[in-house]
């Protein structure tokens, strides 16, 4: 059975304090406990879903020998932050990180699922090929735009990626075969009209993503016998928008499941599903990476001194949702370990709240649909020297006949 042999993640060179972004847009301060965030990652403007899904990648395969590197046969990228109706964005991350041509190359969309569909998809072609050793590289990317209508969402509004090699050695999480609830059904909670929009209904998008978690799980445990959300799981990763909506979520499942009085709830929070929300906390919603990105929170603030079964939880809007679960080996930790996702979330630059607007007077140079254009980085100069110049990140350089080309800063 294959699983997730590697992981890596990139969570953007800059971010921006929420609560100083909460009380410059005059947001109800009574709220910003209940968001749970610290800081929201920021892409700057010559960065979009492919430099995230490639500078979460390139760390990954780069510690790959030539002939594991010649095993991958898919590249899959989930993502909301498509680049065209026909040009996989996948095409441009096989180019950059040089892989081998024998090889399938697509992107898969559903919302915040996308990661997960992208994931599932991989252990299908994984587990059938003819190649023992063969892998497939799944990469969980997006890049946030304009929000409308929904004020609340701006300070969740991350940036970044995560990317799992999946195969037959399952070194950071071993799926458990046909562990997994299902709950999809059609509702308009959000959605990105434009690819640099997005749009909806967040009360309902909370209602939707509830729901979900409470189907999926109950799912889960007609194919799961005698699971239990407490006892089965060592700990609980969910997609999380933003910490206070998964607390919530956790909340709700555990009085409807278990009927805990609250303050073993918040014991159970605090020991089994906190230690996935304190990369999320710093660096916001990162869409199609939600789920992942609380994983590796998880790796680095779990206690794995022994095999630990993990509860995920994956949701998207629209919505398709799935519970599943897996185990995570003692070496998991250090081998994740070994990315830095700690330290780059410390070294990224603060930026002011005048800094932050300024850049994004010119998102438009990295949007779909341009033609030709340049990444011109003359307009925010001192912030592109100070996080992404000579960093060896991929950046944006320019578009010519909508094809975009992209270079080593």
């Amino acid at each position: 059975m294959a699983g997730v042999e590697a992981m890596s993640a990139y969570a953007g060179r800059a971010f921006v304090d929420v609560r100083t972004l909460f009380e410059a847009r005059g947001l109800d301060m009574a709220r910003f406990a209940n968001l749970m965030m610290e800081q929201k990652s920021v892409n700057l403007p010559n960065e979009d879903a492919v430099t995230n899904a490639v500078n979460a990648a390139r760390p990954l395969v780069d510690a790959l020998s030539d002939r594991e590197r010649d095993s991958i046969e898919a590249v899959i990228v989930g993502t909301e932050s498509g680049l065209d109706f026909g040009k996989p964005i996948s095409t441009y991350v096989h180019h950059y990180l040089q892989l081998g041509r024998r090889c399938r190359s697509f992107e898969v969309k559903h919302a915040c699922y996308g990661g997960t569909a992208a994931l599932r998809t991989a252990l299908g072609l994984v587990a059938t090929s003819a190649n023992p050793d063969a892998r497939a590289l799944v990469i969980a990317a997006d890049a946030g735009g304009e929000v409308t209508g929904m004020p609340y969402w701006e300070p969740s509004h991350g940036a970044g990626a995560v990317a799992l090699l999946v195969g037959a050695r399952p070194a950071i999480l071993d799926l458990d075969p046909g562990a997994a609830g299902l709950y999809s059904y059609e509702v308009m909670d959000t959605c990105r009209p434009r690819s640099d929009l997005a749009a909806g209904d967040s009360d309902l998008s909370l209602l939707a993503y509830l729901e979900c978690l409470d189907r999926t799980f109950a799912d889960y445990q007609t194919r799961v016998h005698g699971a239990d959300i407490v006892d089965t799981f060592d700990y609980l990763a969910f997609h999380t928008p933003f910490a206070g909506m998964v607390q919530g979520a956790h909340r709700q499942l555990l009085r409807k499941t278990k009927r805990l009085a609250a303050p073993d709830i918040q014991h159970d929070f605090t020991t089994r599903m906190a230690p996935s929300l304190a990369y999320p906390a710093r660096i916001g919603n990162t869409y199609a990476a939600g789920l992942f990105m609380a994983l590796c929170s998880l790796l680095d603030h779990g206690d794995f001194s022994r095999p630990r079964r993990i509860g995920l939880f994956a949701y998207g809007s629209g919505c398709a949702s799935e519970f599943f679960s897996g185990v995570v080996d003692p070496e998991a930790p250090d081998r994740f370990g070994a990315y830095k996702l700690r330290e780059q979330l410390d070294a990224r630059y603060p930026l002011s709240l005048p800094e932050y607007e300024h850049l994004s007077r010119f998102s438009n140079q990295s949007a779909a649909g341009i033609a030709d254009g340049d990444a011109d980085v003359s307009g925010y100069a001192d912030t592109y020297q100070a996080t992404l110049a000579g960093r060896g990140h991929l950046v944006l350089d320019g578009i010519r006949g909508f094809h975009r080309r992209y270079r080593w800063s």
